[in-house]
Order: C-alpha cells, then sequence, then structure tokens
C-alpha cells in the first residue's frame, strides 16, 4: 500500500493531492477536499462493487433490506437520504438483477414494498468484505484514535451541511432572509 509518505513516482490521486490549488477554488479548500475524497471514495467503491456486480448506492439499499427486512420504498428514500426517482431506478436494477422483489402492500395497493430475495442473501457476505475493503483504504493508514477523530469532524461538517440545505430549501424566492454576519447562509 502507497501510504502517504512514500516516494512513488507514479502521476497519480497521491501527487495530485499534494499540487497547489488553482486560484478557482482558493476560496473554498475544504469544499474542494471533500469533492476529491468523495470523487475517489465513490471510484473505489465502483471498482469493488463491480466484482459483486452492484453499482455505488445499491450495496445500501441492500445493507437496508437485510438488515431491517423488507420496507416500503418511501422509507428507503427517507433512510438513505435518496428522492424519490433515484431510488425507483436502483430498485427496477436490482429487481432486474435478482436481488429484490418489489410487491404491493397488502394495507395500501398504492404502496410499494420492497424485500430481499433468498439470491440476496448469497451476495451479503461479499457486500461485507467490500465495505471491510473500503474501509482500509479509506482509512488503514490512520491510528484508532485518528480515525475516531476524523468520524468526529465528518459528522459535525454533516450536520452543518444538512442545517444550511433545510435553510435553503425553506427558503423562499424572492423572500430570502440574510445570513448571519459572516456566516454566508450557513453555521
Amino acid at each position: 500500500m502507497i501510504g502517504p509518505d512514500s516516494e512513488d513516482s507514479r502521476p497519480g490521486a497521491a501527487q495530485a493531492a499534494r499540487m497547489p490549488l488553482p486560484p478557482s477554488v482558493q476560496a473554498g479548500p475544504m469544499a474542494n477536499a471533500i469533492i476529491r475524497v468523495a470523487r475517489l471514495h465513490r471510484m473505489l467503491a465502483g471498482q469493488l462493487l463491480r466484482r459483486v456486480g452492484l453499482h455505488p448506492g445499491q450495496e445500501l439499499v441492500m445493507m437496508q433490506l437485510w438488515d431491517l427486512g423488507p420496507q416500503r420504498q418511501i422509507d428507503l428514500v427517507r433512510l438513505l437520504g435518496s428522492d424519490a426517482a433515484t431510488m425507483t431506478r436502483t430498485v427496477k436494477r436490482l429487481e432486474h438483477a435478482g436481488f429484490v422483489r418489489r410487491r404491493p402492500s397488502p394495507t395500501d395497493k398504492r404502496v410499494t414494498i420492497v424485500e430481499p430475495t433468498e439470491a440476496s442473501l448469497a451476495l451479503r457476505h461479499k457486500v461485507d468484505e467490500v465495505w471491510v475493503e473500503l474501509e482500509e483504504c479509506t482509512a488503514g493508514q490512520l491510528s484508532e484514535e485518528r480515525q475516531a477523530e476524523a468520524v468526529q469532524i465528518l459528522e459535525q461538517i454533516e450536520a452543518g451541511l444538512a442545517l444550511a440545505a433545510t435553510r435553503h430549501t425553506q427558503q423562499q424566492p424572492g423572500g430570502e432572509t440574510a445570513p448571519p454576519e459572516g456566516q454566508a447562509g450557513c453555521v
């Protein structure tokens, strides 16, 4: 594994991370870092998940179904912070692959229940292994203490972004209120 202090002469993501920020993103180094990390994490997750026949995001739906059992499709949307259209496409693809089954709710025919199939159970162990490998690639070079710190910081960032997103969603066009001094709409 190549660590942050290795002498790797190949061009790549590690070298790109050390390059100075271009002027266009210097006003947002944190946002830029998050974007770069998220892009690389999703790319690696995609590579690992392809081994088991899934795409990023599909494993999250399967994990919820394996852990919680059959769910209303709208509940999956809420649990995963998705939107209805994306969840519908994801569930259709998983159904086509034979990993989930959709059925109408016995109490409300407007509601769709999504459940894992027996075939998906064989996939569960493989998905667990992918997540272990992804976690190792993501944080394996950090001590347990630094990993805990990183998770805590990311949770704080997430909370701040969620609050800002809620505030921006609630603002009415034309009736916007000015954010507190120096906060640009964020906490």
